[in-house]
């Protein structure tokens, strides 16, 4: 039984600034069935000044060494994770499971508790980050300076003009000789006589750099165009042509770097981040990393049962944050185009409003596995979720009030439990007896109708078999969209990290 994992860090909610009392703006929709949840569940809330966003968030590794090796925002920290496997009190050789890997915090802290992972996630830069972090102790520190020297004394060709591989977002998203000198060495070092793992830490180097060396800068829920992009002059020009309103654009990188002078200045800290881990982290071995580039809905389900000892992971939250766009450069570098970016949209756990069920898909899947009973179990567990059903109601109701602006939020939210109860119902099946599962997420609002994901959440798992631990609140919440607060004024929203126990 965990009674906290920080007692010392606690806070008591005694002007219920992070306990509802109110989901539905001005009581437009029901909202018993939320507020009974909050109820329901309130008891197990330990709001904690342990964790901030810093460690729920990428912002806490950005200054942790090999955890900054691939600039993941969506990620949380190592600090967040090292926590929770003492308070699990995980052994060597157990294995701990991440569904959402991204830049594969969970992984690398594991390996040097010597416990096992396993990941799985469909972003292709998720494997280069694994395969080059879990090589941190196999690197030859003379042949990446030797890596070093030869971008740096070699010319560039007077006639070669190919650019890197761009999509339609990206398209003359770099400085013209930045986007030669990109796919000019990439070509080089690819074709070189350097071996495997030097040649995979030069990728995660170009791919660390990228929106450095670019016009673009990453910003929510899309990238955002420096006011020299070609495109953006153009949108300019003709703006002023027809007469209309000129935009207003704020972003203004200031010195670009050169792709030269970014990648050597990479490398370099890769290489002291390098001698750092091997100076204060021995080898270990024995465990292993086991990655799964793919969805873990149509993955996971074909694991053994009972063989999973703990689960932390962040998913993709209900934001209408597309990765595909956000990473767009990334994507683009390694070679996807944008038919497969489309492809990957929809295969991504539903967050986006461009996202379709998946339904469908799962049922034929589960069928073709020889689990249609599973199947049918999960939708059951889905359709009595009455919180839920109550969210769908809600929205629907501000839909036909005209107070949603895009028709795909309700099939995006309908998507996002869905797809989230069939994980859950494979987490509770491959975890041990007594394994702890948690979960970093936020809640959301759409059209003044608050949606709490961490309890929604944890009674969906509670349904499926697992028992409801620990629900971690940050002091810090989050705010609305300034559209939600200028017209439904606003509620501060929790950040949780629930906390799951399978009997």
């Amino acid at each position: 039984m965990i009674s906290s994992l920080f007692p010392e860090y606690t806070a008591t909610d005694t002007d219920n600034r992070w306990k509802l009392s109110s989901f539905s703006a001005e009581g437009f929709a029901s909202d018993s069935e939320r507020l009974r949840l909050e109820e329901k569940y309130w008891p197990l809330a330990d709001i904690t000044d342990r964790f901030d966003r810093k460690s729920v968030s990428f912002q806490l590794s950005k200054n942790d060494s090999i955890h900054s090796w691939l600039k993941y925002k969506e990620g949380f920290s190592a600090e967040l994770v090292r926590n929770l496997i003492s308070e699990f009190k995980l052994q060597p050789d157990d294995t701990i499971l991440d569904p959402f890997m991204g830049s594969g915090t969970t992984a690398l802290v594991a390996s040097a508790e010597n416990i096992n992972s396993i990941g799985y996630d469909i972003l292709p830069m998720s494997a280069i980050a694994i395969k080059a972090k879990s090589a941190v102790h196999d690197y030859n520190i003379a042949e990446l300076h030797r890596l070093i020297e030869f971008i740096a004394s070699r010319e560039l060709p007077g006639n070669y003009r190919q650019e890197t591989p761009y999509i339609t977002i990206t398209e003359e998203g770099y400085p013209k000789q930045n986007a030669i000198e990109l796919n000019y060495f990439t070509e080089l070092i690819a074709s070189s006589d350097f071996s495997d793992n030097c040649k995979t830490l030069f990728r995660l180097c170009a791919i660390n750099i990228l929106e450095r060396i670019s016009y673009s800068a990453k910003d929510g829920q899309y990238l955002r165009w420096d006011i020299r992009s070609p495109k953006i002059i153009r949108a300019i020009q003709k703006r002023e042509e027809t007469g209309r309103r000129p935009m207003v654009v704020k972003l203004n990188k200031g010195d670009i770097p050169s792709f030269r002078n970014a990648i050597i200045s990479e490398l370099n800290q890769f290489i002291a981040d390098i001698e750092l881990i091997r100076n204060t982290m021995p080898r270990r071995k024995g465990c292993s990393c086991d990655f799964h580039e793919g969805s873990v809905l149509y993955k996971l389900p074909l694991r053994a049962s009972e063989s999973i000892d703990a689960v932390i992971t962040s998913p993709p939250y209900c934001n209408r944050y597309d990765y595909t766009r956000t990473y767009a450069l990334e994507l683009a570098y390694l070679g996807v185009s944008d038919t497969r970016i489309r492809q990957l949209r929809q295969d991504l756990l539903s967050c986006t409003v461009e996202n379709k069920s998946k339904v469908s898909h799962l049922r034929d899947f589960y069928t073709s596995i020889g689990r249609a009973a599973d199947f049918e179990r999960i939708c059951g567990i889905l359709q009595s979720c009455e919180p839920l059903k109550e969210v769908i109601e809600a929205l629907k109701l501000r839909m036909a009030n005209g107070e949603i602006n895009n028709k795909g939020v309700i099939p995006m939210v309908e998507g996002y439990f869905t797809e989230l109860t069939f994980l859950f119902f494979e987490l509770f099946r491959t975890c041990r007896h007594s394994a702890k599962v948690a979960f970093v997420n936020d809640n959301v609002r759409y059209a003044g109708e608050v949606i709490p994901v961490d309890f929604i959440s944890t009674a969906i798992a509670e349904q499926i078999g697992f028992r409801p631990v620990k629900i971690y609140v940050l002091r810090q919440q989050k705010g609305n969209s300034s559209q939600q607060m200028k017209k439904y004024g606003r509620v501060a929203l929790r950040k949780s990290i629930t906390v799951w126990e399978k009997p």
